[in-house]
């Protein structure tokens, strides 16, 4: 019963009044050992597969329908990797798998890994911001970003494997699904998110620094894009589970 509780067995609102995500573009044989054999990498070129790093500040995060002073306000990072999945009806699916999550609430943390497979950690963050800048840093995690704040006419990093802005969009996440795989019953766990007023804009990276990626050992790995999107409402659905053929 209480391993059931994991697969998100109720809706689930928020507001995101920032998400600041870096996507990186990593060789596809490198990424095919970190996800489930259900699922496959969405890739680019049938070169590059994608994870996606996502610095949210969320708000009021609770059951769908209960009042917001019943939220949760936290700072949430969440590393993914791109990936597709063809349900049992032959629909294929686009989606995230979370390989691992940070949080500066240790309440979330505790709830988080109660009700998800999410993988939640406890973190330290600091923001700051000046007039042109905004910087994101943790030392436990050991990351940082410095952002340009004010750019409006922003080059795509200069590695990245995308041509246009409009190319880069289709890798700018979060997606409409996460998926999770239990690998003794055989069994996908779908989450469809739900979100409004999504329009993600280009930022200018100054610098950038994740230990995360370098505990991976990818190699030849790129900056592909990043955006900013703010002031999102956004619920999440109910899991549902399959059994994967």
């Amino acid at each position: 019963m209480f391993k059931s509780l994991k697969n998100h067995p109720f809706s689930v609102e928020a507001y995101f009044e920032s998400s600041t995500v870096f996507t990186f573009a990593v060789p596809k044989e490198q990424l095919k050992n970190l996800i489930p054999p259900c699922l496959s990498l969405d890739t680019f070129k049938d070169k590059w597969a994608f994870i996606a790093i996502a610095m949210v500040q969320t708000k009021d995060l609770r059951p769908k329908g209960l009042p917001t002073f019943m939220g949760n306000d936290f700072f949430l990072i969440g590393y993914r990797v791109f990936v597709k999945y063809t349900n049992n009806k032959g629909k294929r699916l686009r989606g995230l798998y979370i390989l691992k999550s940070d949080t500066d609430s240790k309440k979330m943390t505790f709830r988080g890994n109660i009700f998800t497979h999410y993988k939640y950690n406890t973190t330290d963050i600091n923001i700051k911001k000046e007039e042109n800048f905004k910087e994101i840093t943790s030392k436990k995690s050991n990351f940082n970003i410095k952002v340009d704040t004010t750019t409006d006419d922003i080059q795509l990093p200069i590695n990245s494997p995308f041509l246009n802005w409009k190319e880069a969009r289709r890798f700018a996440g979060p997606l409409p699904f996460t998926f999770t795989y239990n690998d003794l019953k055989k069994e996908v766990l779908i989450i469809e998110g739900v979100r409004t007023n999504w329009k993600p804009k280009p930022l200018k990276v100054e610098e950038y620094h994740f230990k995360f990626l370098k505990d991976l050992n990818l190699k030849n790995y790129e900056l592909a894009n990043a955006f900013i999107i703010e002031n999102i409402p956004y619920h999440w659905k109910k899991g549902t589970i399959e059994l994967w053929k």
